[in-house]
């Protein structure tokens, strides 16, 4: 019986449970990383507004350009939109009827209200342009842009179909935050109250409150994100659209382009520059390359060139194919891709660059021989390098000196 041995319990019977301990872990870690990437998403979205600068951008670039292109058409806006347009209000209604938009200029067939429709437009696009009320002129804006668009939708060109969709996408955002006449009025504002103490707000009124500044973010946060996917969308598709055609896969839709006589502003820059067939055929290839490559290139330091090459081809297009109005709207929304702390340097490189030019601008700078010294200690004394001054001269140099001490960045 002492000799009997116990027998244990094999120790291969927690084996079968390592795998299962294991994938338990594997499992757990990944629910942790998913519900930390919704809970960034979710900051993202509401701890608050992004690309403020942008947005206001959108909001100058857009108002500016909408109220050019109505100045450039006022001697013309009767045959555009008026009611001596050969597109009747009668054959826009019929528009309306199978495509579902309206617009405030068929309303009445009065010259008068015309006339007022759109010295209205021109109003809520220089106010829309400054940022005075933003809230409200966004919306009227977006009034403005959908009729004039909806009014005689074949009299004009591709530029105002993506200002239409940008002036429905700012309606969303807040782009009245910066570089506007209300954050200067709000500036102003907290410059008066001073170190006074907020008002004490009810637990009701305070949860509103915040519950309207979360709205608020979200909605803008949502809007900014649409507008570069519409962007990136319109690359990527006219990228994908010109590889499928023959012309622009063999390097020559651009020599196509430039003799056509609708798009020549300028017949003998055409010519040209048609002449050098070598450098359209590099030119074709690039834009097919950078359209298709945009979006997939936004999230690293390469943006930087290909938003810089783009550039170049939106002004190539605007001064040779006589769309100002296309690339002048294709190179604002550009600027959607820019982060704020790039809006947040331009004033700052604006003001280094005065004040260098004003340094070396002739006669105000503090150069060899513009300003005398003072005599260091009183005249006449045995310690002083310098004999005493005459009241003339002294006042001369004590002036001089001033002036050259306040030319002095």
């Amino acid at each position: 019986m002492g000799s009997e041995q116990i027998s244990q319990p094999p120790s291969t019977a927690a084996t079968p449970h390592r795998p299962a301990a294991r994938e338990t872990s594997v499992a757990g870690t990944a629910h942790r990383w998913l519900l930390d990437r919704i809970g960034a998403l979710w900051a993202l979205l509401t701890d608050r507004p992004v690309s403020l600068y942008a947005a206001s951008v959108l909001r100058i670039g857009y108002g500016l350009l909408y109220l050019v292109f109505l100045l450039r058409e006022f001697p013309h806006r009767d045959q555009i939109w008026g009611p001596g347009s050969p597109w009747t209000p009668a054959l826009a209604q019929q528009l309306f009827d199978q495509t579902g938009w309206n617009s405030i200029l068929i309303l009445s067939d009065s010259r008068v209200y015309f006339e007022l429709c759109y010295a209205m437009a021109l109003v809520t696009s220089a106010l829309f342009m400054l940022g005075w009320r933003t809230r409200a002129m966004s919306v009227l804006f977006a009034l403005v842009v959908t009729s004039f668009h909806a009014r005689s939708i074949f009299m004009t060109d591709g530029g105002d179909n993506l200002i239409l969709l940008m002036a429905l996408y700012l309606v969303l955002t807040a782009c009245g935050r910066r570089w506007s006449l209300d954050a200067r009025r709000n500036r102003l504002k907290a410059a008066r109250a001073g170190d006074a103490a907020e008002p004490v707000r009810s637990l009701f009124v305070q949860q509103l409150h915040d519950a309207r500044a979360t709205l608020t973010t979200v909605a803008h946060n949502c809007g900014i994100l649409v507008i570069a996917a519409q962007v990136c969308f319109l690359y990527g598709s006219a990228g994908l659209y010109k590889i499928q055609g023959p012309t622009w896969g063999g390097g020559t839709a651009l020599h196509y382009a430039l003799n056509l006589e609708l798009f020549q502003p300028w017949p003998a820059l055409s010519h040209f520059v048609d002449q050098y067939p070598m450098v359209i055929a590099i030119a074709s290839y690039v834009t097919v390359l950078l359209q298709v490559a945009f979006p997939f290139v936004l999230f690293g330091r390469l943006k930087y060139p290909v938003l810089t090459v783009l550039l170049g081809m939106h002004i190539g297009i605007a001064v040779l194919l006589g769309l100002p109005l296309f690339s002048g709207a294709m190179i604002v929304a550009d600027a959607v891709f820019l982060p704020d702390r790039f809006y947040a340097f331009l004033p700052r490189l604006w003001r280094r660059t005065a004040r260098r030019a004003q340094a070396w601008r002739p006669g105000t700078g503090r150069a060899a021989g513009s300003a005398s010294v003072p005599a260091q200690g009183r005249p006449g004394e045995a310690g002083s390098a310098h004999g005493p001054t005459p009241a003339g001269q002294r006042g001369t140099s004590l002036a001089t000196g001033r002036t050259s001490d306040s030319a002095a960045p």
